[in-house]
């Protein structure tokens, strides 16, 4: 990394990735994109051609290569030639509701007996419960496949197993030490698992384990009517959720995953599922991209979840009829609506909480209210780390016992840090990963987590509260911030968690004006290049911060800028322009 600034505007560090060899510290034009590449560790001319081009064919493993896989395509299909009721068993979340979705569709159109089984958020928790199964081996299941859960489950799937039925987990979590004793467990996390899929979503795992289905059908000699539905039903024809579940639980976007998403959006795009059709629709969304997905539809389909129950996303996905999709559609929408309103008056204690956390010098954030609603808790815990640049714990307490979510900073694992208050019999469950966690102790240890927490964050950062450092992609002149550039930087999408899309520093830019768009908080403007030639920018939500401040001072025009942002075209009125996404500024 090489550093650019210091400290801008908003007090941010801001460096530019580099790699071994560089010999300018200022990327030409011509070859950013390789530069950019080259950065994020793509320096094979191969290894370029085939990320600037994904297809699945090029990046699809053989599903073998996943442990137990080839023992759960059998178990399945064996379920399905006996005509056995099959059991789907999925999360709240969207990964979870596509996971699932998949699985039924494709059996579904092999004529198979399938039910499924989504638990609540606040009433079952995430996971296998006891009840549940319970209900599925009343229903006549005799198989139980789990997608997006299930490794944890040791307990539950020894019930499950004591009730008769056969059991195959499919999951992307990170196991215990001990695996439960399903009848097969597919999951690259798995320590014995060799395949290197681990950055794969729970419906990326859900996929491969259906196309590991199909072969092993089309290698037995089936009955003529099944062998028909079996050679006309493609799993490829589920792309488009295959795409949304990666997007919505933020998986990189390398390898595989970059094939699913890129084959996906094309087949989102198409609206061949009706109920997608319908949401987009609704959502009034007329480009499908990974941000749409990702901040448009993914809401829509775990406001549900988050809420009350996730059955109604589910069912959105599943249905063939255009009024029930409607209807469903616009349950969601008014749904998200309602979560935005309840998040919105949260945040609005949240971070009157978290401020005073601040100044008090803490280097972590807990905070938590009386009858929150749990289902937004990880989104605030979100917001505030980012505004923060601090690991933010967010709970809330009710009949004694507090629930909360968590979202960490770069260099303190938030997962080992509730594993270790879980082994400390501070908090009664508790997991997660370095970046994100859930948790749940009695209200009587809320102090105890509180300062648990705080001891646990200073001794993974030393003490020392980290500045925000911004890593850049580039630094360049800002008269090579052309339409042209714009259209060569959209070779590296899909951009998403893993594959950004290119951060720029844009050098030697002269304020020409700012003004604030509307009567909101986001603004536009014009620099002038060393060239002459002018620049739009726009900044949103950029009103009433330093930046905002500086740009709009009228003193300050003709003043020499460096900007921190995003390329983007801009289409009004038909014209296409390059347009410059200001983050942060420094001078």
């Amino acid at each position: 990394m090489r550093t650019v600034v210091d400290k801008s505007m908003l007090g941010q560090v801001w460096t530019v990735a580099t790699y071994p060899g560089e010999e300018s510290s200022i990327s030409r034009p011509d070859n950013l994109l390789q530069k950019i590449l080259m950065s994020r560790g793509i320096t094979d001319m191969a290894a370029m051609e085939q990320f600037l081009n994904p297809s699945i064919r090029e990046y699809m493993p053989n599903p073998s290569v996943l442990c137990d896989m080839d023992a759960a395509a059998k178990i399945i299909a064996d379920s399905i030639v006996a005509g056995e009721k099959i059991a789907i068993y999925g999360d709240y979340d969207v990964d979870g509701i596509t996971s699932t979705a998949v699985l039924v569709k494709y059996f579904r159109a092999l004529g198979v007996d399938v039910t499924w089984h989504l638990p609540t958020r606040e009433g079952e928790g995430y996971g296998l419960n006891v009840s549940a199964i319970d209900e599925i081996a009343t229903s006549g299941a005799k198989l139980i496949i789990t997608v997006d859960c299930g490794i944890s489950g040791v307990a539950e799937v020894a019930h499950a197993k004591s009730l008769g039925m056969r059991v195959v987990v499919t999951d992307h979590h990170s196991p215990d030490s001990v695996l439960p004793s399903a009848d097969a467990v597919v999951n690259p996390k798995r320590v014995d698992d060799t395949s290197g899929l681990t950055y794969l979503a729970g419906v990326g795992v859900a996929f491969l384990t259906l196309v590991a289905v199909r072969r092993e059908l089309r290698s037995r000699d089936l009955p003529d009517a099944l062998a028909r539905c079996v050679a006309a039903t493609d799993p490829m024809n589920y792309m488009d959720l295959v795409a949304l579940g990666t997007i919505c639980d933020t998986m990189p976007l390398i390898g595989l995953n970059r094939a699913f998403v890129a084959t996906g959006l094309k087949v989102l795009d198409l609206r061949q599922n009706l109920g997608l059709r319908v949401l987009m629709d609704v959502a009034d969304i007329k480009h499908v991209s990974v941000y749409s997905v990702g901040f448009a539809i993914g809401p829509r389909l775990n406001a549900a979840g988050r809420l009350d129950s996730a059955a109604p996303a589910l069912e959105l996905l599943l249905t063939d009829n255009p009024l029930i999709a409607n209807d469903l559609a616009q349950k969601l929408h008014k749904m998200n609506q309602e979560r935005i309103d309840i998040q919105n008056a949260i945040m609005i204690s949240a971070s009157e909480l978290a401020q005073k956390c601040c100044d008090a010098g803490r280097c972590s954030l807990f905070v938590c209210g009386d009858n929150w609603h749990g289902g937004v808790m990880g989104i605030i815990a979100g917001r505030l780390k980012d505004k923060y640049n601090l690991p933010t714990c967010v709970a809330t307490r009710m009949d004694g016992v507090v629930n909360g979510s968590g979202r960490s900073i770069h260099g303190v694992n938030l997962g080992k840090i509730i594993h270790d208050a879980l082994a400390a019999g501070i908090v009664s469950e508790g997991g997660g990963h370095a970046a994100a966690a859930g948790f749940s102790l009695g209200a009587e240890n809320e102090a105890k987590f509180c300062e648990f927490l705080e001891n646990a964050v200073r001794e993974q950062l030393n003490g020392v509260i980290p500045c925000k450092e911004i890593v850049a992609d580039a630094e360049m002149d800002a008269s090579g911030a052309t339409l042209q550039l714009v259209n060569k930087l959209s070779a590296l999408e899909p951009f998403g968690q893993g594959n950004p899309e290119p951060l720029l520093i844009l050098d030697g830019a002269i304020l020409r004006f700012a003004t604030i768009m509307g009567h909101g908080a986001h603004l536009r403007g014009t620099v002038v290049t060393s060239n002459g030639a002018q620049l739009a920018f726009v900044g949103f939500n950029l009103v009433g911060t330093p930046v905002g401040d500086f740009l709009l001072d009228d003193m300050n025009t003709n003043t020499k800028i460096k900007m921190l942002g995003k390329l983007k075209e801009n289409d009004y009125n038909g014209r296409r322009s390059a347009q410059f996404v200001v983050e942060d500024i420094a001078i």
